[in-house]
């Protein structure tokens, strides 16, 4: 592989929370160095980056690719394609596929129409219970020794706390992440907005933020009885803040994740009943999203992800309440998160921390990082291009994206996975 030398770039550098001028070289799919001023001699292939943005690629945790099951709403190919064009170099994948992800040989099924298909980094994670049901817990180590990354019933809390307790405790014993979501599902069974008086005068039926807080409580409980390692995949309200702060204040192995849309809309956004606003769990209030942006500038929510969940025009295009949630985000999670950027809330150092290190860190990865050794999964982009968003243009097989027509800033100019090129925007 040819060895490339990056020059007259804006290194963005989480790890030591720099934004600087400076140039990198590497060679072997994996960094050789980086450094200020002149850049060295060598035999290599020369990228003058035109002071543009070089990252670490973006690891985004909880992507669902819709193979097994329902690969007309996206394939491991157009989920690959999306990704690289996002800027996302390493994809970990979410067990809610038809059938769920929860036995070896359907891991095995899902990992090898990843290689073949995607030309970025895909991370399996596999169901905790059988059929995300949670009744009975997977053979985890099974799980593990196939490749799964991490375990999850994703938006299917399990209610029965002594099945989840038992598979805490399993997979502490094998060393395995659990990450769940935090909800009382007895409260926001049916819901499709957050209670206020925008729900009320909408007539939507609504949850109190409260759910999120009655679940992670719950959870905090359980991490206490067994000492699990334990990931929160969504925070999205201010009322689950403090509770969050305590467990990780008390050493709990707990760490927080939120969506680029709760950072970025709010429950107005919803307006006429757009379904593509519909994500699980809703929109919170404007209070809420800053609650949560200024969480993540503290450190306290620990990563963003797209949580990209394709949704085929049948299942939006029907009355709010009965519509599908979700939305597509791996090409829009770049550009919508440079919105808090671009409204200085948030650096960009803060944003790849939260969006490739701290990711990375978690699922025990060597990738999210600029330094020498690392893997050469990297981004380059612009972060002050303007653009209006075109959903029929994104690569997904689904466009249901809340950002259709909207003006944003930030576009990637090249994507790189082990030093390879994946991606280069026409």
């Amino acid at each position: 592989m040819t060895a490339l030398i990056f020059t007259n770039a804006r290194l963005i550098d989480p790890e030591t929370g720099t934004d600087s001028p400076g140039w990198m070289q590497i060679a072997d799919g994996l960094i050789h160095g980086k450094g200020n001023g002149d850049a060295p001699v060598a035999d290599a292939q020369v990228i003058d980056c035109g002071g543009k943005c070089l990252a670490p690629g973006i690891v985004d945790i909880g992507v669902k690719v819709c193979e097994p099951g329902e690969r007309h709403k996206e394939s491991y190919k157009s989920a690959g394609l999306a990704a690289a064009a996002g800027g996302v170099t390493t994809i970990v994948t979410r067990p809610d596929t038809l059938p769920a992800v929860d036995t070896p040989e359907t891991l095995e099924f899902a990992t090898r129409r990843a290689q073949a298909d995607a030309p970025v980094n895909v991370l399996p994670m596999a169901a905790l219970t059988k059929g995300r049901e949670g009744r009975e817990m997977t053979e985890i180590g099974f799980l593990q020794d196939a490749g799964a990354v991490a375990f999850t019933d994703c938006d299917h809390v399990i209610t029965n706390t002594k099945v989840f307790s038992r598979a805490l405790t399993y997979a502490k014993s094998c060393g395995a992440l659990v990450i769940a979501h935090p909800q009382d599902p007895g409260l926001s069974h049916g819901a499709a907005a957050t209670s206020g008086k925008f729900a009320a005068l909408r007539g939507l039926p609504a949850v109190s933020p409260m759910a999120e807080r009655m679940g992670l409580d719950r959870d905090i409980a359980l991490l206490e009885m067994t000492g699990a390692a334990y990931h929160a995949d969504q925070i999205t309200t201010a009322r689950a803040l403090p509770a969050l702060e305590r467990a990780k204040r008390n050493g709990l192995d707990i760490t927080a994740g939120t969506s680029i849309h709760h950072l970025t809309l709010n429950e107005l956004d919803v307006a006429d009943y757009r379904t593509f606003f519909k994500v699980k769990p809703p929109l919170r209030s404007e209070d809420d999203r800053q609650a949560v942006i200024e969480a993540v500038r503290t450190g306290l929510i620990d990563t963003i992800s797209s949580m990209h969940t394709p949704q085929d025009e049948e299942s939006k295009r029907l009355p709010f309440e009965e519509a599908a949630s979700g939305a597509v985000a791996l090409e829009t999670l770049l550009p919508a998160a440079l919105r808090l950027y671009h409204a200085d809330q948030l650096d960009l150092p803060t944003l790849f921390r939260v969006m490739a290190l701290n990711p990375a860190k978690r699922l025990g990865l060597e990738s999210g990082r600029l330094s020498e050794g690392a893997p050469a999964d990297l981004l380059l982009f612009d972060p002050d291009v303007p653009f209006v968003l075109d959903r029929f243009a994104l690569k997904s097989k689904s466009q249901n994206t809340p950002f259709d027509g909207q003006r944003m800033q930030g576009k990637v100019i090249s994507t790189y996975v082990a030093g390879k090129e994946v991606f280069r925007s026409s």
